[in-house]
């Protein structure tokens, strides 16, 4: 093949893929769940909250005090704020334990939704996170995300 033509076929290849992310409508998530009207601070998902073990009650305890600020009641989310962490994104196969201790630790740039960086949380230590998570793969599990 002539190497005019290969670069001249790399860049309409290119452009077009460039054309068609930029410009293709994109199908909705079927896994995003938004059930608000757009109100700020509204739930994002509905959550059905399981009867909790005690590892659970007391994550649910920690996750209250420490993340439920920003990811709403029972980590629903919340609108303009921040995600629902009972959501198939933070499935343990995507996001596994260890990613919600990174997470706390140091913080998260912004990479699966609009609501921008999660900055780290002080003074949560590993043992708390692991008892957070605990109540949200309960909740997770509760609501068919496995």
């Amino acid at each position: 093949m002539n190497p005019k033509y290969f670069v001249i076929a790399v860049f309409v290849l290119g452009g077009a893929a460039f054309a068609y992310d930029k410009f293709w409508p994109k199908p909705e998530n079927p896994h995003s769940v938004q059930t608000t009207a757009g109100e700020a601070g509204a739930p994002l998902v509905n959550v059905t909250v399981p009867v909790l073990s005690a590892a659970g009650e007391e994550g649910k305890v920690l996750f209250d005090g420490n993340c439920g600020t920003c990811h709403g009641s029972n980590a629903a989310g919340q609108d303009g704020v921040a995600p629902p962490l009972v959501h198939v994104i933070y499935e343990p196969n995507h996001h596994s334990d260890m990613a919600f201790v990174l997470a706390a630790k140091n913080g998260v740039r912004a990479h699966h939704w609009r609501f921008g960086d999660m900055p780290p949380r002080e003074g949560v230590s590993d043992a708390d996170v692991a008892k957070i998570v605990a109540y949200v793969r309960e909740l997770q599990r509760a609501n068919g995300i496995h």
